[in-house]
């Protein structure tokens, strides 16, 4: 059946974590009817405990643009590159998809404060939060009974999110989890720059970026201005040290909802457009053309606080 709206906010609630893990579960179903699911819900309950300050030794998650959301934001695109590639005879056997989607989960883990760490927020690890995630994955399996084979096979596919890593130097140990790799790398981010408020998180991504010590922004509109190259030179990472994995969305989207279409790349592109109207036209008061989910109030509650 195909939806009237064709955008993917309306095809799943992707505001309530456990309808994302529902429709995650409805696409592995398709691939494998009788997954067994209990290794999935476990590590999902558990991540949203740690972003939820429910974790123990842990505190609340506390960055505004890497938020649970954004988890599951990834998961939901993880799960529907995968399906998109089964559609097209790649073989994913259980347990790599299980990984597979284990692995999105956990892939922005480093982004939480242990209760030791009390300084300002989690924004403080953006440079050291790919070797963070890691290691809590690596902990966190190793406590869950997964073997060594499995944690490094983990480890392989969450380097592949950071945006400067080669993977050709990654040592994947099979064809299925480099390909994994590159899925979850192209996963990450698919869902946030899809995000129906991608435009509207960016100032908060500033504020984490500068919180984390990343050079080449100066302001949030800088960081604005320099988006679209940064959406070009993404399109490029997809196409060459990711494999074109994207590619497997359209089928998803045929296949799942009668859609043949790939909706998360139409989603980017209408948001690059719209971006550049806003800067071309509305610099001087960008913040008022950015105005889905109300996270501009939540900037200047972020603002006051630090005046305090």
């Amino acid at each position: 059946m195909k939806p009237e709206a064709t955008q993917i906010a309306c095809l799943v609630n992707m505001e309530d974590p456990q309808s994302v893990l529902e429709e995650v579960k409805t696409v592995v179903s398709i691939m494998i009817p009788d997954f067994d699911f209990e290794p999935l819900n476990r590590t999902f309950r558990d991540v949203v405990s740690l972003f939820h300050g429910q974790y123990p030794g842990y505190r609340k998650c506390n960055t505004a643009y890497h938020d649970l959301k954004h988890t599951t934001d990834a998961l939901l695109a993880m799960a529907r590159l995968i399906h998109g590639a089964m559609v097209n005879e790649q073989v994913f056997s259980e347990k790599d998809v299980d990984l597979g989607l284990i692995s999105a989960l956990l892939h922005d883990t480093g982004y939480i404060q242990t209760m030791d760490e009390d300084v300002g927020t989690g924004a403080r690890f953006t440079l050291t939060h790919i070797s963070r995630s890691i290691l809590f994955m690596e902990r966190y399996l190793s406590e869950n009974g997964y073997s060594r084979e499995d944690i490094e096979s983990c480890r392989a596919i969450l380097e592949c999110t950071g945006l400067n890593v080669k993977i050709g130097e990654i040592d994947f140990g099979s064809a299925q989890i480099e390909m994994l790799g590159k899925m979850v790398g192209t996963a990450d981010m698919l869902g946030q720059m899809a995000d129906r408020t991608y435009l509207e998180k960016l100032p908060l991504l500033y504020h984490e970026f500068r919180e984390g010590n990343v050079p080449g922004f100066e302001s949030e509109l800088d960081l604005l201005k320099e988006t679209p190259g940064f959406h070009e030179m993404t399109i490029e990472r997809f196409e060459h040290e990711l494999g074109g994995v994207k590619r497997y969305m359209r089928d998803h989207f045929r296949v799942r909802w009668g859609i043949d279409e790939d909706l998360y790349m139409t989603s980017v592109e209408n948001k690059i457009k719209y971006l550049n109207y806003v800067l071309e036209n509305h610099e001087d008061d960008y913040r008022e053309h950015l105005r889905r989910g109300n996270l501009m109030d939540k900037l200047d509650q972020i603002e006051k606080q630090r005046e305090r």
